[in-house]
């Protein structure tokens, strides 16, 4: 029975990559593997290369972990024994930055993988990341886009193994015999992740087992709603182009709501990480609500919403 179980996740997972590959991959197109060296990444890199697309991968060194060089090590052993390209990207992680150290370690990577060039860029997240990430999003108070977040592709971003689950992967690595590393802060529940996953979703799994693919598939509908939303938001400005600076006219002639949401997609378009709906709402108030001489700022992460006059700007 184990047998055909791992048989059957061994499939799912290779006909899962294989159909997102054949969705968005053209021939010839370079893929770039974020490879971290833990199960995940480790699985989505051997279904990519025995599927023959040409691959190369990234390690981001953080440096958080006492263990990191031997992180790195692991991953270059691992893509020298087939024959593949890796680079090792450092980063220096802002320890002292409002959002946390975990949004702060997570933004320094994302920085640096999307600074590199390549057709696609592969992560390794499965469905219950997603299923995770939607749940985490909420409970932060993100609106609609946070909870439709982690889509199969957004810009060159792919995610070919977002409709399989945890153990699916598991099974596919123990099948094939796979190799990989443990992230000693994975099982860290000081971090909300690792709560939601290894505390909250569990209970809430056990009475409603089929939680985490239902959140998961929640979060595409959120992400189809999000659409529609951009395109009401390109509607509403109208001949303005869809990035800062906009005009506070703009923003006053429309409904609250409309208003928030314009606000919400020019953040967006921008690569500045979208906010809660509470400081998103504080942050419309202040750049509407300012004498034409004030120029109140508003700080998202490492960009800031500034008013100066009649216009509004992101720094």
């Amino acid at each position: 029975m184990a047998g055909t179980r791992k048989s059957r996740s061994t499939n799912a997972v290779e006909n899962a990559v294989a159909a997102c590959l054949a969705r968005h991959v053209r021939s010839g197109e370079q893929l770039l593997l974020a490879l971290s060296g833990g199960i995940d990444s480790v699985v989505l890199l051997d279904v990519v290369r025995r599927l023959g697309h040409p691959l190369s991968a990234i390690h981001v060194h953080h440096g958080l972990s006492e263990n990191a060089d031997q992180w790195a090590q692991f991953c270059s052993e691992l893509c020298s024994g087939h024959g593949l390209d890796l680079r090792v990207e450092r980063v220096t992680v802002d320890r002292s930055s409002p959002d946390g150290l975990e949004a702060a370690a997570r933004r320094a990577r994302h920085q640096r993988l999307q600074a590199v060039a390549a057709d696609w860029l592969l992560l390794a997240h499965h469905g219950q990341d997603r299923a995770e990430t939607v749940l985490f999003n909420l409970l932060r108070g993100a609106g609609v886009r946070g909870a439709g977040a982690m889509r199969e592709s957004a810009g060159r971003l792919l995610r070919p193994l977002l409709s399989v689950g945890r153990e699916e992967v598991l099974d596919y690595a123990t099948a094939a015999g796979l190799s990989w590393i443990e992230d000693e802060s994975n099982a860290d529940t000081r971090y909300s992740r690792n709560y939601l996953r290894h505390r909250v979703l569990p209970i809430i799994e056990s009475r409603f087992p089929a939680a985490a693919a239902r959140l998961a598939n929640a979060a595409g509908r959120f992400a189809e709603a999000s659409d529609l939303l951009d395109d009401l938001a390109t509607i509403d400005l109208g001949t303005s182009r869809p990035e800062f600076p906009v005009a506070v006219e703009l923003l006053r002639r429309l409904a609250e709501p409309r208003a928030r949401n314009v606000l919400r997609f020019l953040l967006d378009q921008s690569g500045t990480g979208i906010p809660s709906e509470e400081r998103l709402t504080e942050a419309l108030r202040q750049v509407l609500d300012a004498a034409v001489d004030r120029h109140p700022a508003i700080n998202f992460g490492v960009r800031t919403l500034r008013r100066r006059g009649r216009w509004i700007e992101l720094e």
